[in-house]
């Protein structure tokens, strides 16, 4: 027997955690078979009342109890775009717990959905693609400024500039650019990479004045990403200073119908081919 997880890395928003059920309802019933929603961190604290009286799930807790109901196999499918170290660090540390309780379970993590070592998949850009044509202004091509919370991870970031290239290739004319900006960074010349900040990028002479389509590189709404958050409040500071400048956000990733395609693809690969970001193969004998 086995247990499918989606697994996010959490958050203290009711928001995050009713797009996570949804996604992985999607993705069930895209595969043929339950897949739970869990979060890494975070999401336990919410009160079950605000959740529809349905707790949210961590992944330790919630792949030990179906260990103890019987599985012999977990698949964890990362709702992460890429190599974080919530996944490389945390996650690999985590179940290792689990397989010194049950020994015999083992362990497959699917690739992230981005796969820097895989085909060349340009689906997860058609999907920002979608998004920000949905609310492209007639007129001129707007700017666009593909946006993601900021990594202290180089290869993260990385992987929001190589969608902002393939993003910028597939609007072509529909945009008059694309560049890659953080919501945040840490401080210190070693997270350099992380620039251009959200705020500064639209400080500049050529955002400042024009119409700009903030597509967000997030897959749920919550601190960040949802209504009235952060980056909503960097935009409407950069609006106040600046009465030329019009702003305009894209939905989420993770809102968009096409990424359960793309996580049946992350989990196909790890059933079908064995390619996996971790394994964790069964130690022995209980």
């Amino acid at each position: 027997m086995r247990a499918i997880f989606l697994v996010d890395n959490g958050s203290l928003k009711p928001a995050a955690v009713f797009n996570l059920r949804r996604v992985a309802a999607a993705l069930g019933d895209a595969l043929g078979e339950p897949v739970e929603p869990a979060s890494l961190l975070h999401s336990n604290k919410i009160p079950f009342d605000e959740l529809g009286g349905e707790p949210a799930r961590t992944l330790g807790p919630a792949a030990e109890r179906r260990a103890e109901a019987g599985a012999r196999e977990i698949i964890i499918i990362p709702f992460f775009f890429g190599e974080s170290r919530a996944l490389t660090d945390y996650l690999p540390k985590r179940m290792a717990e689990l397989q010194e309780r049950f020994p015999r379970v083992s362990v497959r993590v699917a690739m992230p959905l981005v796969d820097e070592r895989g085909d060349n998949d340009l689906r997860l850009a058609r999907l920002l693609a979608d998004n920000v044509m949905e609310v492209v202004p007639d007129g001129a091509p707007p700017r666009v400024a593909l946006v993601d919370h900021g990594s202290p991870i180089f290869e993260v970031t990385a992987v929001r500039n190589r969608l902002a290239g393939q993003l910028g290739a597939l609007l072509g004319e529909r945009a008059a650019c694309v560049a890659p900006a953080s919501m945040e960074r840490r401080d210190g010349e070693a997270y350099r990479f992380n620039e251009p900040l959200l705020e500064n990028l639209l400080e500049s002479p050529d955002f400042r004045d024009a119409t700009v389509v903030v597509a967000l590189l997030f897959l749920s709404p919550g601190r960040h990403a949802g209504e009235d958050g952060d980056i909503a409040e960097i935009c409407r500071q950069a609006q106040a200073h600046h009465p030329r400048l019009r702003v305009i956000t894209t939905r989420l990733v993770g809102e968009h119908e096409g990424i359960v395609d793309i996580l049946r693809t992350r989990f196909q690969q790890v059933t079908d081919h064995g390619r996996v970001l971790l394994e964790l193969a069964p130690r022995g004998g209980e």
